[in-house]
């Protein structure tokens, strides 16, 4: 596990593929630095890349904040079969199956639909299509539905419509950027299979 940022208060980390980003990544990260270490956001357990932890009440009450304002930006890479737009701004009413742990993009607002919305970049073309995609919303599966709803299925991502031998889908937390101790703070990782996002910004 690759340590991006440490101090007294939070602790920046690269979250591996296949570890759960609620108790075993936080004990992991106990382990490495010691003391608490309170998660304030999520990453699905098949999803890798850049999340934040706080390591006091404290710090985990004004991330908290952070992200209930809006003030913190998250950004991911992907990769879809087909070739999406070369940019977009999505918006749509997403439904959540918690029964099947799976979430549909529906018509109307109704009890437990919740409003969704992401821009994406397009980086390249294909059969296989890299795009760098702004979270301005966090739901469960977001990005997932949203493109595959489209018709542009993540890599990977078989439990919505991915026809593929990968793993795991092709989607990995790339930048986080938030306001840290009056500066603007970005820490940034990329997978191997996204280089080509490296200078792109959305």
């Amino acid at each position: 596990m690759e340590i991006l940022y440490s101090d007294k208060n939070i602790a920046l980390c690269v979250k591996p593929v296949g570890l759960d980003s609620q108790q075993a990544l936080p004990n992991a990260l106990k382990e490495t630095l010691g003391g608490e270490c309170f998660p304030v956001h999520r990453l699905d357990q098949n999803v890798g890349g850049v999340m934040v932890f706080a390591r006091t009440k404290q710090a985990a009450a004004v991330l908290s904040k952070a992200i209930q304002d809006g003030a913190m930006e998250k950004q991911y890479v992907a990769l879809v079969h087909g070739t999406p737009p070369e940019r977009g701004d999505w918006e749509d009413l997403l439904w959540k199956d918690s029964a099947k742990n799976k979430v549909y993009v529906v018509k109307r607002m109704r009890r437990g639909v919740k409003p969704a919305r992401l821009e994406f970049t397009r980086l390249t073309k294909g059969e296989e299509s890299l795009v760098r995609v702004r979270l301005h919303t966090g739901r469960t599966h977001q990005i997932r539905v949203q493109f595959a709803s489209r018709g542009f299925p993540l890599v990977g991502d078989h439990k919505y419509g991915a026809r593929d031998d990968a793993p795991a889908p092709y989607l990995y937390s790339c930048c986080l950027t938030f306001p840290y101790q009056g500066q603007t703070r970005k820490f940034e990782s990329l997978p191997s299979w996204g280089n080509e996002s490296y200078g792109t910004t959305i």
